[in-house]
């Protein structure tokens, strides 16, 4: 009968290991399935007819959801997203207050992004002064914004920031507002408007999980393996111990 002999530390590194790297394979796979509906459902609304503002106030799930939007812009507020690269080119989003006339209620709009060469002047924009009829979607992030460290306060305009939240907007300026970022779909007023919907798609996570999956296969063979091996050099040493007394009589 051969003997598995693989050794006590890497049957003990093999146990650690294993388990985690399966795991890893299985949470990339549910993270792809997670996108492909957040992708499915962004299709679905997208291609959907835009709704009032008053209409949106009643959505379960505003996220995506095109508006149509009558008002106009406050430039004196403006808000500068910063960080936000295209083409490898650095740049920011605009963001600003619109009046909406219909519902009453101030929204925050996403303009879009425009590059930054020179980080010493703040970049220079056209605000129209007239009433805009505008369509939109909703945007809400599915995290928090990542910071370091909170916005230090600014007394000046435009405002630049490293996220945005409509809500503490809202309130420092005194106004009612709608709590989610509108994104401005492409016409007059937009600047570059080709969000990315998710960061990483379905298919980069299949791959990662076909990754993670391949190392706890390898890994697994390798421990067969040197078992194998160490078994059966433990078992040949055994034997040849076994008759090494007949030789010497």
């Amino acid at each position: 009968m051969k003997r598995f002999a693989p050794g006590v530390w890497p049957t003990l590194i093999v146990l650690l290991l294993l388990p985690v790297l399966i795991s890893l394979g299985f949470w990339q796979l549910e993270r792809g399935e997670q996108k492909r509906l957040m992708l499915s459902q962004y299709n679905e609304r997208r291609a959907a007819v835009p709704v009032s503002i008053g209409e949106l106030l009643y959505a379960e799930v505003p996220a995506w959801r095109r508006v149509h939007i009558r008002g106009h812009f406050d430039s004196a507020h403006s808000v500068l997203l910063d960080n936000s690269i295209r083409d490898g080119r650095a740049g920011v989003e605009l963001l600003q207050p619109f009046m909406d006339h219909a519902s009453g209620l101030w929204l925050l709009v996403n303009r879009g992004w425009l590059p930054w060469k020179d980080r010493r002047a703040r970049p220079v924009v056209n605000t129209p002064n007239n009433v805009q009829e505008l369509d939109a979607w909703v945007y809400v992030p599915a995290r928090a914004p990542f910071q370091l460290e909170p916005d230090a306060p600014q007394g000046s305009w435009p405002r630049l920031v490293n996220a945005v939240f409509a809500d503490q907007l809202w309130s420092e300026l005194g106004r009612e507002g709608y709590p989610h970022e509108l994104r401005l779909e492409p016409g007059p007023v937009a600047y570059r408007v080709d969000w990315p919907v998710v960061a990483i798609s379905p298919e980069k996570h299949v791959g990662y999980a076909v990754h993670w999956f391949a190392l706890s296969t390898a890994l697994l063979c390798l421990y067969l393996y040197r078992g194998r091996v160490l078994g059966r050099t433990a078992q040949e040493d055994k034997h040849g111990n076994r008759h090494e007394p007949h030789r010497h009589a």
